[in-house]
């Protein structure tokens, strides 16, 4: 059975655009509000999403914990925010390759931004009886579009429900340094 290479959700949340792309380009605070990741360090002086920006995420799914290595490859303030996942290791993302596109596009309506996030399976090159299999280990029984579809929803509402009742700027940002993590 062909894979399903992309799934998004989309959510509603009373505040700016602005303020919402704030949040979401914070590598450092992604952690707040997805039910896998745990963070990331920035890499590089330079702070603030930009294209080009480098960051180190750190995931946990269950006992497993892993580590990926991310590029900014979207920074338009109140707008688009995306990065593409290409290495993954335990401890260090050692191991390069296409894995996923991550973007989060923000969209002004009624008062409210209406926030799509979507991830695509960069895992092209993977036969889809191969990446069937893996997923289904990795995810207990699921393929990855289904999995991410729930992980999708779940940072959504996560999000919406911080921002809504803290407002822009209550997640509070934990930069870490080159060094740091």
């Amino acid at each position: 059975m062909p894979r399903t290479m992309s799934v998004s959700d989309s959510i509603l949340i009373r505040v700016a655009p602005s303020a919402v792309y704030e949040e979401l380009s914070d590598p450092t605070a992604m952690g707040r509000w997805s039910p896998e990741n745990r963070g990331a360090r920035i890499l590089g002086e330079r702070r603030g999403a930009h294209v080009g920006m480098v960051f180190e995420g750190r995931n946990k799914r269950g006992p497993f914990s892993w580590t990926t290595r991310c590029t900014v490859t979207a920074a338009d303030p109140g707008e688009r925010f995306a990065f593409r996942v290409h290495a993954i290791g335990v401890r260090r993302p050692r191991l390069p390759g296409a894995i996923a596109l991550w973007e989060y596009r923000f969209e002004a309506v009624d008062g409210c931004t209406r926030v799509t996030e979507t991830w695509t399976d960069n895992r092209r090159a993977w036969p889809d009886l191969l990446a069937n299999a893996f997923d289904k280990v990795a995810t207990r029984g699921h393929t990855f579009a289904d999995f991410q579809r729930e992980n999708i929803r779940t940072t959504l509402e996560r999000l919406k429900a911080v921002l809504e009742q803290d407002g822009p700027g209550a997640a509070g940002r934990t930069e870490q340094g080159p060094g740091d993590g």
